[in-house]
């Protein structure tokens, strides 16, 4: 399925200067605010905040890692104000460390005489325990030893504020400082080999790894009867396995094989550091080929942009590169068992314990790949049927007491495939009940297997201007903005805004957090083979080319005619 959310990060190449960002991430003055202050108030939240003393570390290490994290794709705060006297510790800055997923306290010579840095590490540490903040310290040329038992700077600094401030507030500072000192930390002088660079390097790369692991795939909320899945999948994997153990999920188009693979992902996540999802490979191949979505996994897992030149090329590096990193990784549409090889091999190219997630509609895939662990995701129960069926119809788990029985018969003809009764459902919502019954008839006249018949119904029932909208979603437009083509439907006079609307209510496209558009695969499948039947031998006459080399040679062969979907 292609009911996804994705976040891409890439760690800074070494022909990337992260300084080149500086211009652009520079704080514009704005008098005793905070940088991105205005960004900040408007509610924004922080991935990551950073701790630091400015006159120790902000033009030198703090400076190469903040930029390193911006370059990475990494929303992250830094405080540049360079003197806080007579300020409050402000509400803003509180904010954004509450606010952020992760924070990196700095711990540098002069840390502990700024009264700020130590309300913010007081603060980091109190996120930690009450809101399970991840927290990253450094040790930037000074031992941990040193700040636990506060010896030389470290004690004059905090004796220096109980002459000054409330007892009871130093006391929390002089606690924060041994706390954090008891949490897994990086050494500067001692981590690489004292290269900050490679210092860097590491920290980012450990950023993306924890953010990946916060970030989950995004499933639909009406999920009906996978909890007895999953927990069964569940027993395929084993913690102390010595092996990297491959499962594959395989069943029909519009079952929910990647609904559940992306659960089963969710739930492992939080485990492995080295993650990646790569969707809808059998459409993705064609466009990209195999060595493409090579591309994008050694990506994921490495955490930089990699040339793949072709399909060995991409092999050896997986070979080469991963067999010391646990990874999970969830292939999704695997249509070829030659890509599934090209992928992950035999499991060897990767440290023991790790999990690849691999659907498909076609068994034989996985067994001549030797998949040892195989599910078939057969189709709901008519009970569970009627349940996600009715909380599209009616938004509630059953249907009122006089649609029973024709929604039952109508779950019936659906043989409890999940899409049909979501899209069916989404359709039937609000109808009058003559249109019940005679989607019931035409329901009943499409045999079991003709899924994309059954989805039909609902394309049929589409105003011609909202049509065209959805053929052009699944011709050009997944996973693009909406805004994109929303000025070309505008100026046909489809009144994209109503179509939008209604195709998202019939559940026959989706639009994620971003405003992209999102197809379920057999509805992108249904949309295309419309446009093929407009002339199956001649790609010329039809109004849509979305296939790369068919556009090729129909352009190269001069039959090319001028078609607008403007005027139907």
């Amino acid at each position: 399925m292609m009911y996804t959310q994705s976040r891409k990060w890439k760690l800074p190449s070494h022909s990337e200067d992260p300084n080149s960002m500086a211009s652009s991430s520079s704080t514009p003055p704005h008098g005793g605010d905070y940088e991105g202050g205005e960004e900040q108030r408007k509610g924004n939240n922080y991935e990551v905040f950073l701790s630091f003393r400015g006159k120790d570390t902000r033009k030198g290490f703090t400076d190469y890692l903040y930029t390193s994290l911006k370059v990475a794709g990494i929303h992250v705060f830094r405080d540049d104000n360079e003197l806080r006297v007579g300020d409050e510790f402000g509400p803003e800055l509180l904010c954004s460390i509450t606010q952020s997923k992760i924070s990196i306290p700095i711990i540098s010579e002069n840390y502990a005489s700024s009264t700020w840095c130590l309300r913010e590490l007081a603060h980091i540490l109190k996120c930690r325990r009450n809101r399970g903040q991840i927290v990253l310290p450094i040790f930037y040329k000074v031992e941990p030893s040193q700040v636990r038992r506060l010896l030389g700077g470290f004690g004059d600094a905090i004796s220096a504020h109980k002459r000054n401030l409330d007892e009871r507030i130093v006391k929390e500072w002089e606690e924060a400082l041994k706390e954090v000192t008891s949490l897994k930390v990086w050494e500067s002088e001692k981590t690489d080999n004292g290269h900050e660079g490679k210092l860097v390097e590491t920290v980012v790369r450990k950023v993306m790894g924890e953010l990946k692991r916060l970030f989950l795939l995004n499933v639909p909320k009406q999920l009906v009867g996978i909890d007895d899945r999953v927990e069964y999948l569940m027993s395929f994997i084993d913690a102390k396995c010595s092996d990297t153990r491959v499962i594959g999920i395989y069943g029909m188009g519009g079952i929910g094989k990647t609904t559940l693979a992306k659960v089963l992902y969710n739930k492992l996540s939080s485990h492995y550091e080295y993650q990646s999802f790569v969707e809808n490979i059998r459409e993705r191949s064609k466009r990209k080929g195999i060595e493409g979505v090579q591309k994008q996994l050694i990506s994921d897992i490495n955490g930089d942009l990699c040339d793949v030149s072709n399909v060995d090329d991409g092999i050896n590096i997986l070979k080469s590169r991963f067999t010391n990193k646990k990874v999970l990784i969830l292939l999704d549409d695997v249509d070829d068992h030659t890509h599934l090889n090209a992928l992950v091999g035999d499991g060897s190219w990767f440290k023991a314990g790790s999990i690849v997630i691999v659907t498909t509609r076609d068994k034989g895939i996985l067994d001549t790949a030797g998949v040892s662990y195989k599910y078939q995701l057969n189709e709901l129960l008519s009970d569970q049927s009627l349940v996600l069926f009715s909380r599209h119809a009616f938004r509630m788990d059953s249907p009122p007491t006089d649609y029973q029985v024709i929604s039952r018969d109508i779950v019936s003809t659906t043989w409890g495939l999940p899409l049909a009764l979501e899209v069916i459902g989404s359709f039937l919502c609000g109808k009058t009940k003559e249109a019940w019954k005679a989607t019931s008839k035409k329901l009943e006249k499409v045999p079991h297997k003709k899924v994309q018949e059954k989805l039909r119904i609902s394309y049929d029932a589409l105003d011609p201007e909202d049509q065209h909208i959805f053929l052009d979603i699944a011709c050009f437009f997944i996973g693009s903005s909406k805004q994109h083509p929303t000025y070309m439907w505008d100026a046909c006079g489809f009144f994209p805004g109503k179509g939008i609307e209604v195709l998202s209510l019939l559940s026959l496209i989706k639009i994620d957090e971003d405003g992209n558009f999102l197809m379920h695969d057999q509805l992108r499948d249904l949309g295309r083979e419309i446009i093929r039947l407009e002339n199956q031998k001649e790609p010329q006459n039809r109004s849509r080319l979305w296939d790369y080399e068919e556009a090729i040679e129909v352009l190269g062969s001069n039959k090319v005619r001028v078609f607008s979907t403007c005027l139907g």
